[in-house]
């Protein structure tokens, strides 16, 4: 499916990125940087991967939230963070 992508910053942005590479083809340019940038985001980890590897580490700590104790799991959670 052909695609026709207009605009004046589009063009800036292409060129930058050719001058950069020393890619001639503009339609290579965009194939490579989306390709670049997907395999990026793919490698990203996910939030409920994060969030399965902090629950993973508080458990090995041994903390057990009851769900009642919200001040004491709030200081928990902020010294897991690094922010008390």
């Amino acid at each position: 499916m052909a695609m026709l992508i207009k605009g004046e910053e589009i063009d800036i942005l292409v060129a930058r990125y050719c001058a950069m590479t020393g890619e001639k083809n503009k339609s290579e340019a965009v194939r490579k940087a989306l390709a670049a940038q997907i395999e990026t985001l793919s490698r990203k980890e996910s939030l409920a991967d994060r969030v399965v590897k902090i629950q993973q580490e508080a458990a090995a700590l041994g903390f057990v939230s009851t769900g009642t104790d919200i001040e004491g799991d709030k200081a928990f959670m902020d010294e897991m963070w690094g922010e008390n």
